[in-house]
């Protein structure tokens, strides 16, 4: 028997039949290997296993997150994504009214702290989920795990006429030029539409409609405003009958004009005419859109999609592939679960337990339930507030409270829990 130290690591090694057994000691504790193995030894030592990311947004960051409080030392974390930081979606809001500059929603990646996670700023150009390997523009990589946290993107261009001449605040350069038009519209139709489904979240379009309302009341010039909102759903955050009447309600006391089941396919500037499904027309004078969403580009062409998004077993987000998982905007299933960053939160802790649970032989974690708290503002400082599980029944439960002060200060402390939980602010 032979025997070595390596730093903190004793192996002793023996002949045993074709095999040539390793015992080691890590930490004082005895791990067993042998040749056939070797892949997984370097240097006396256990490799992690390597855990890889692609997208950090509520999902990227909770996953990695997690995985670094519970498996920091068994398991190898990198996350990627192509911004060099991270904002809440509804901070764009703020931006959009001039309450806050982007420069204050930014949250940098590079302030990313956790043992066991590395951050690279790259973007993703190929996914082989067969083989697990992802190709970036720096680089390559493999993994044991894979997980396609990548969000949707959004197809200006689905629309015509929408980047020539219609405002969007989805994204924050959008938000950005919205606000500089807010700023010197002084009245005239304003046209609100949802130009696809499905779209980042529900209540977003409805809280822009509130807070536009009280932008224009504040300053002087809300009489002078005529208000409407199309889209396509049968009805506002079409969850339960009371969520949707919370936000028909909201609407209608502030005289903003409700067309569903209505979809914007065209917008003319010249004419200042949007054009719907119908073939009929409505005139405008400022045009926002929320626009149509799509599968971020290396999906198409990785074989991960079925009809533009990619299909999970609900259960524990595992895709066709093994080891390969997809949570948050990018994935679908036979039940609707919004695109929202609370649910993708509550995914990325199945997968975390999923992950944890296939190392080591373990029970498999409870099903992803879709489950969460959404707030939305409606104007005054004040914030509403809907708890929803979409899975765990045999249809969607939510209960809606009311927009109160008390909410605003909820949603204030939902923001600063996950600055501190994954940026350390």
């Amino acid at each position: 028997m032979k025997g070595r130290s390596l730093g903190s690591a004793s192996v002793r090694t023996q002949l045993a039949g074709p095999a040539t057994t390793r015992v080691f000691k890590v930490d004082d504790k005895p791990v067993v290997a042998d040749d056939r193995h070797d892949e997984n030894l370097r240097w006396g030592l256990l490799v992690k296993k390597h855990v890889l990311i692609l997208g950090a947004g509520f999902g990227g960051l909770e996953l990695a997150t997690r995985l670094s409080e519970s498996h920091g030392d068994t398991l190898r974390v990198t996350l990627l994504d192509r911004n060099d930081s991270f904002l809440f979606g509804f901070s764009k809001l703020d931006v959009m009214l001039g309450r806050q500059s982007s420069g204050d929603v930014r949250l940098y990646y590079r302030d990313i702290t956790k043992d066991g996670v590395e951050f690279r700023q790259e973007t993703v150009t190929a996914i082989d989920p067969a083989t697990r390997r992802v190709t970036t523009d720096s680089r390559s990589y493999e993994a044991d795990f894979l997980v396609v946290a990548l969000g949707a993107d959004y197809d200006l261009a689905a629309t015509p006429g929408l980047l020539e001449g219609g405002f969007e605040y989805y994204t924050l350069a959008g938000a950005e030029r919205m606000c500089e038009a807010l700023d010197v519209f002084d009245g005239g139709k304003v046209l609100l539409s949802v130009l696809g489904q499905p779209f980042k979240c529900p209540p977003a379009p409805f809280e822009a409609a509130f807070l536009l309302h009280e932008h224009f009341t504040l300053r002087g010039v809300r009489d002078s405003v005529q208000m409407t909102m199309t889209f396509p759903m049968q009805r506002p955050v079409p969850v339960t009958a009371a969520v949707s009447q919370l936000f028909r309600d909201g609407l209608a006391d502030r005289g903003i004009e409700e067309r569903p089941e209505q979809l914007v396919t065209s917008i003319d500037p010249a004419t200042g005419e949007a054009r719907l499904a119908t073939g009929e027309t409505l005139p405008y004078d400022l045009f926002i859109g929320v626009p149509v969403h799509r599968a971020p580009d290396p999906i198409p062409a990785s074989g991960l999609a079925v009809n533009g998004w990619v299909p999970v077993d609900q259960s524990n987000l595992r895709t066709q592939y093994p080891g390969v998982y997809a949570i948050g905007d990018v994935c679908t299933g036979p039940r609707t679960v919004p695109k929202a960053g609370i649910f993708s939160e509550a995914a990325a802790r199945v997968v975390a337990e999923d992950i944890a649970a296939t190392i080591s032989g373990g029970r498999p974690p409870a099903p992803f339930e879709g489950a969460g708290t959404c707030y939305a503002e409606f104007g005054g400082g004040q914030v509403s507030k809907v708890e929803i599980n979409f899975l765990a029944g045999d249809a969607p439960a939510a209960r809606a409270y009311a927009p109160t002060l008390a909410y605003a200060a909820e949603k204030s402390e939902f923001a600063a829990t996950r600055r501190g939980r994954w940026f350390g602010r």
